[in-house]
């Protein structure tokens, strides 16, 4: 901008606006002419160096990025050196310099990290960005000064490069499962959503038969809290009893075929064992199959009258790599006739996602334990194994599984033993002809599968008996 200075009294300005320095009488001395040489010829010799980053907007990881440092200036151009800033600000790494003294350009990363490409003098490639690679860098631009070659003139640009990187992995969980099956009392269960990787924290939000359900939002109690005595988050969120309203009961998917017609029970249609002489599969003389004896779907007062209030909580926990695993909970009041087969779905939105992610599963209770045991023929002193290798139905959340033995105690004196497996070690001849019962069950429901041990004479054992007698 040029100011217009209006002469004062005695003073004169030529015809292209320069002081008439004749006619200054007294006002400018050959120290102040001498000042204002000095000051042109320094700015001729320093000369100008400006340098500007344009901004980045965000991108996502194995993306690739153009970092370009622009500058001008018209001195003679001594390098360009591009900085990653860590740790605050506290340290710069250097990890490409442009030498134009040499014309050469090198990169300062490890050879197994060395993923930077020079495209002009001032402009670096990053190909395939990782998480890692986010935060601030700064070009540092420096030129002779003028005056002397053996002085460089410095000046400095920054930018912030962002890194998104979406959700790799979403799941669902039943929480504090296995856990049985609650005839009289209701019971809070607990949906956990994980997702692992974002960056930054992805939105997660819960589905029940494709609709959203709406929620109340609560803050998780602390671990001290939680240690008081209260099971999980019952006291933020109290149980309702409510009497059943047989209105809902069509929304109850669990007791309709997929045509719509009432289902039969597995018990309804036993296995039928054929007489000798027809064609037709034989049980194996070791094991007899016993099927399914008693389905538990009792459902008493408890049962809600209307929607459940559904209580929505979730964290954040920050990861090494920059990342954030987000954990929300949905809990609500068990309702076993109505929940069984509801379909939930967690959905997962994040900015690197032209879609949300989703993962479901569907309530199911178990149903018709399919057990297998070995040997097939078991001998006196044999041990035993009897485990369950499947159901009818895909269930979930995760059955418990109890053993006992009907009409008397375990192998090893006791009433019952948990797990998927049934271990007899040493069976004697007593246990030949023996029941034994394995319970299945989830907060959903509970079924009983039953199987009978045969026990065979053991012709090695006999033979030693023998020979010790004669002795």
């Amino acid at each position: 901008m040029v100011g217009i200075t209006q002469p004062r009294p005695g003073e004169h300005v030529n015809a292209d606006g320069v002081w008439d320095l004749p006619q200054i009488k007294g006002k400018m001395t050959v120290f102040s002419l001498c000042l204002l040489l000095c000051a042109d010829l320094l700015d001729l010799a320093v000369g100008y160096l400006t340098v500007t980053i344009e901004p980045l907007p965000p991108v996502v990881v194995g993306e690739t990025v153009t970092l370009k440092c622009n500058f001008k200036t018209d001195g003679r151009l001594r390098e360009i050196v591009w900085y990653r800033v860590t740790d605050g600000g506290t340290i710069k790494q250097k990890i490409f310099t442009y030498d134009a003294m040499f014309n050469t350009n090198y990169s300062h990363m490890e050879d197994y990290r060395r993923r930077e490409d020079l495209v002009y003098q001032s402009t670096v490639r990053l190909p395939e960005v990782r998480i890692s690679d986010n935060g601030p860098y700064e070009c540092h631009v420096g030129i002779y000064d003028r005056a002397t070659r053996e002085k460089v003139v410095l000046a400095s640009g920054n930018v912030f490069l962002t890194v998104m990187s979406p959700p790799n992995n979403i799941s669902v969980m039943a929480e504090n499962t296995p856990a049985p099956f609650s005839r009289y009392q209701a019971q809070n269960f607990t949906l956990v959503c994980t997702a692992k990787g974002g960056k930054p924290a992805p939105s997660v939000y819960f589905k029940r038969d494709g609709e959203l359900i709406e929620v109340i939002s609560y803050i998780e109690p602390s671990a001290m809290e939680k240690v008081g005595g209260s099971a999980g988050v019952r006291g933020a969120r109290p149980l309702i009893s409510r009497d059943l309203d047989d209105t809902k009961l069509h929304r109850s998917l669990s007791l309709l075929d997929p045509e719509g017609r009432s289902a039969r029970l597995y018990t309804e249609s036993p296995q039928r064992f054929h007489t000798q002489g027809q064609q037709a599969y034989e049980p194996s003389p070791a094991t007899e199959v016993i099927p399914e004896t008693v389905v538990s779907r009792e459902f008493p007062r408890w049962v809600h009258t209307t929607d459940p209030l559904y209580y929505f909580s979730h964290t954040h926990i920050p990861q090494s790599d920059g990342s954030v695993v987000v954990q929300a909970r949905l809990t609500w009041t068990l309702n076993p006739q109505l929940d069984n087969d509801a379909l939930f779905s967690c959905e997962v939105k994040h900015p690197a996602l032209s879609m949300p992610m989703q993962t479901e599963v569907t309530l199911a209770a178990p149903k018709g334990p399919k057990l297998f045991m070995t040997p097939t023929r078991a001998k006196v002193g044999d041990t035993v194994r009897i485990s369950v290798q499947g159901f009818q139905n895909e269930v979930f959340p995760e059955p418990l599984f109890t053993w006992t033995r009907v009409g008397g105690r375990l192998l090893d004196g006791s009433t019952e033993r948990e797990g998927k497996e049934l271990i007899l070690e040493r069976v004697p001849a007593e246990l030949n002809g023996s029941m034994y019962r394995c319970t299945a069950q989830n907060p959903l429901g509970s079924t009983d599968t039953h199987t009978r041990l045969i026990v065979f004479e053991n012709p090695s054992m006999m033979k030693n008996t023998q020979n010790l007698n004669s002795e």
